[in-house]
């Protein structure tokens, strides 16, 4: 029997208000606001222990309080999508790698072109901190959360990551 509950929770944050969703277990997706929506808007909130824990967590994360999170997730994807955002989630707080070096980490060369599409598939950024990847060269090449590349610059600015122009 599967779960039809859709738990859901909405924060603000200094990167524009989050949205965050559960199946009453875990948390299943994380969204940053794109042009002020959100994309279960139309929906009343509706939360749960979890969901409010990860409140909590995210907002002494965005007030410098808080490194990593401790939190229970359901991710969603291919085996492969999996296998990347289980390396992601092992990046620590201020540090950074690329896409090529996931690719040789999960066994498939340096695939940056791959790794980049499961990374921008992460259904829960920040919690599973794909923000902390960059292109061989140190480049910010993109990010599917929020306002996009400049989300991803203040996300590491944060973490006290500076990247040379």
């Amino acid at each position: 029997m599967t779960k039809a509950a859709l738990f859901l929770a909405r924060t603000e944050s200094p990167i524009g208000r989050i949205e965050l969703t559960s199946d009453g277990d875990a948390i299943t997706s994380l969204s940053v606001a794109k042009d002020g929506a959100l994309p279960l808007d139309g929906l009343p909130a509706n939360s749960n222990a979890v969901l409010d824990e990860a409140v909590r967590q995210l907002g002494e994360y965005f007030a410098g309080d808080r490194v990593d999170f401790d939190l229970p997730v359901h991710l969603t994807g291919t085996e492969f999508q999996r296998k990347v955002w289980a390396v992601i989630a092992e990046l620590p707080f201020g540090e950074y790698t690329s896409y090529g070096e996931i690719g040789l980490e999960v066994g498939l060369g340096p695939v940056g072109r791959a790794v980049g599409g499961a990374v921008g598939a992460n259904p829960v950024p920040i919690i599973v901190p794909c923000h902390r990847v960059l292109s061989s060269e140190g480049r910010v090449t993109g990010y599917s959360a929020g306002a996009g590349i400049p989300t991803k610059l203040w996300l590491l600015a944060h973490e006290g990551v500076t990247l040379a122009a």
